[in-house]
């Protein structure tokens, strides 16, 4: 007998009330199923519905009141407005007092955490949060996502000579399809790094070059950077992506790794 879409659902949330030996599969079944959920939200938003941002209806905002952290995961009460809530994500570094935001989410009633020994009347699963400078970063715009709030971005003046086999962001922005789908490197200072969001870290990247006002690139890494580093990043360069819940870049570098940093 199969089970409709409701059915395993409700299956997965009868197994999860149970502290066995699958509790670790249990999670991940549950945050698949989340982000199955969400992308079909995602998709039947279209184009022309409003963008991810503060004043949408699904766009939640709390603060921090406390955090638990586990061996992969992080448990964080959130308050919001009226309302204190448990949330549970991927592993992430986050304290009391930090505000962030957070978009659709699976809730499970009297789960058991087997690790804490502990049982919440009620938890939401997230694959993450969102930081507040992708929400609020824009100044009040309606449109935002991680390449637009950096609205406020300057360009730097200096001179950084290419890495060997390199290239620049002006040539990058210069001929973009050139180099799509296509592996670069480019040595840069970083100017900005948005990190911990959607499992990545976010580096905005300036080499004194641009092209028509194009002068700033954000790259993403798993790799850990600080601002101010001048370093050589290699990854594969991708044309007017979309992350989703409003996150789009009409060129970004991604799964960047660092091949060399200078102070």
């Amino acid at each position: 007998m199969q089970l409709n879409k409701k059915d395993r659902v409700n299956n997965d949330a009868k197994i999860c009330k149970s502290p066995d030996k699958q509790y670790t599969n249990c999670i991940r079944r549950l945050f698949l199923v989340s982000t199955i959920l969400a992308l079909l939200i995602l998709h039947c938003r279209g184009q022309n519905n409003p963008p991810l941002n503060s004043k949408h209806p699904n766009v939640h905002k709390i603060v921090v009141k406390d955090v638990i952290q586990t061996t992969s995961y992080t448990y964080v009460q959130g308050a919001e407005k009226n309302r204190v809530l448990w949330i549970a994500i991927p592993k992430m570094e986050t304290n009391a007092g930090e505000t962030y935001y957070f978009y659709g989410g699976l809730e499970m009633r009297d789960f058991k955490s087997k690790e804490l020994d502990r049982t919440f009347s009620s938890i939401l699963f997230l694959n993450g949060l969102i930081s507040p400078d992708l929400v609020e970063g824009a100044g009040g715009s309606s449109n935002v996502s991680p390449q637009k709030t950096e609205v406020a971005v300057e360009e730097s003046v200096f001179e950084i000579d290419p890495a060997a086999g390199g290239i620049t962001i002006a040539e990058l922005f210069s001929n973009r399809e050139k180099y799509q789908g296509k592996i670069v490197k480019i040595r840069a200072k970083v100017t900005k790094c948005n990190s911990r969001i959607l499992s990545r870290n976010w580096v905005h990247l300036q080499d004194g070059t641009g092209n028509s006002g194009n002068f700033d690139l954000t790259a993403t890494t798993s790799e850990v950077v600080k601002v101010g580093d001048v370093i050589t990043v290699e990854g594969m360069i991708s044309l007017d992506k979309d992350f989703g819940a409003g996150y789009f870049f009409s060129i970004i570098m991604e799964n960047s790794r660092i091949v060399d940093s200078f102070k």
